[in-house]
């Protein structure tokens, strides 16, 4: 081989050891991101999935596909159903937000595969065998907490006379009356099935509480948060905290995306 040819030759292979040492360096063994663009949203009992637009605002405009679920609130199975409806729709990895009640269907559904992260926001979180009552009744309610037993059809509504303040105390009086005139309702039985799934035991998993709910008791999502080993985040605000700190909320639901990409 020419001296040329072999001068080349060497230039060549030292370039290409040292862009293999660059991609060794900057990826590492196991390492593995994959952006994730993808957020569905399940509302809590007693709501729908309205009071989430300031949320869905903020998540869109930094690029997020978002879908919020309007889940029946029927039955656990059924709003499982909805919710795996919604995950199966995206296009890729998703996080998976619940509220409240929510938090129940997503600990079911969470187990889908597209599903990388988890967002519990007040949200009840139990373990395989456990239900929603479990926890509810755990700890002594808020005084203001206004959850009515079930009536004669076996349904769960919201004292209209606590309502403000048990549930949405952080917003006007003009929203809080109607988000009472268009609450719904839910089975009582629905918050007695026991969960047969616990996604949190797999997936990265975070936690918002807020120290002004009186709908669940604080220390309840606390307790739950920490034997989960959650990420936990506190703010001040009531059982609807979504509706007054939107930017604070999706600041969580953005750094669960960014944990989820790097599983």
């Amino acid at each position: 081989m020419k001296t040329n040819q072999l001068i080349r030759w060497s230039r060549f292979m030292i370039l290409a050891a040292a862009m293999f040492c660059s991609l060794a360096i900057s990826s590492p063994a196991g390492a593995q991101e994959t952006p994730v663009r993808n957020v569905v949203i399940v509302h809590g009992a007693l709501a729908d999935g309205s009071g989430w637009q300031g949320v869905f605002k903020v998540l869109s405009q930094k690029g997020y596909n978002v879908t919020v679920v309007q889940n029946p609130c029927t039955s656990l199975k059924e709003d499982v159903d909805a919710t795996n409806f919604a995950i199966d729709k995206m296009d890729g990895p998703v996080v998976l937000v619940g509220h409240s009640w929510a938090g129940t269907v997503i600990t079911q559904a969470g187990v889908n595969p597209k599903v990388v992260a988890l967002v519990y926001v007040n949200a009840f979180q139990p373990d395989i065998g456990e239900n929603t009552v479990t926890w509810a009744g755990s700890l002594p309610p808020k005084p203001e907490n206004g959850l009515l037993p079930p009536d004669e059809k076996g349904n769960v509504y919201y004292d209209k006379a606590k309502f403000h303040a048990g549930f949405c105390a952080d917003v006007s009086k003009e929203l809080a009356d109607f988000m009472f005139a268009s609450q719904g309702f839910i089975p009582a039985a629905a918050f007695g099935t026991p969960v047969t799934e616990a996604a949190w035991k797999t997936k990265p998993t975070f936690g918002i509480s807020s120290t002004g709910d009186k709908s669940i008791n604080p220390e309840i999502t606390m307790n739950m948060y920490k034997r989960s080993k959650s990420i936990i985040t506190q703010m001040a605000g009531s059982h609807v905290v979504f509706i007054t700190h939107p930017k604070e909320v999706a600041a969580v639901i953005i750094a669960a995306a960014e944990k989820g990409g790097t599983q």
